[in-house]
């Protein structure tokens, strides 16, 4: 199994940043696929970064293009996911998750692994 942490949510501004860690234990991450996700209030949980086992591809909803930004070490067994020029309408739960397959897989049902979830909150 894997255990998985995600720290660095707050309540920030608009036009701030933060940086989400997401820390696994258990077993090594290096093989899996990690995916971003959030949940706002009222709404369904969506998927908004992914990232490859090696980190060469990413996937980016179109409300992080060019503004978030996820990246990974294996060695460390962590996952960030850094997010410029925050909006209000980014307020939500931040969840990291696990998939086990080989490509980056857009529903959540192939994320099996989640944690427990930061909260992220953007004042204008």
């Amino acid at each position: 199994q894997v255990q998985l942490v995600e720290s660095g949510g707050g309540v920030v501004q608009a036009g701030d940043s933060l940086r989400l860690s997401c820390a696994a234990s258990g077993r090594t991450v290096s093989n899996l696929v990690m995916g971003w996700f959030r949940q706002a209030p009222g709404k369904e949980r969506e998927l908004i970064a992914a990232i490859s086992r090696d980190g060469r591809d990413t996937y980016y909803a179109e409300s992080a293009k060019g503004r978030f930004t996820t990246s990974r070490d294996n060695a460390e067994n962590t996952v960030w996911l850094k997010m410029n020029g925050l909006k209000p309408e980014d307020t939500a739960i931040y969840y990291c998750a696990t998939s086990p397959y080989n490509t980056i897989w857009l529903n959540q049902r192939a994320y099996d692994y989640w944690g427990q979830g930061t909260q992220v909150t953007v004042s204008s």
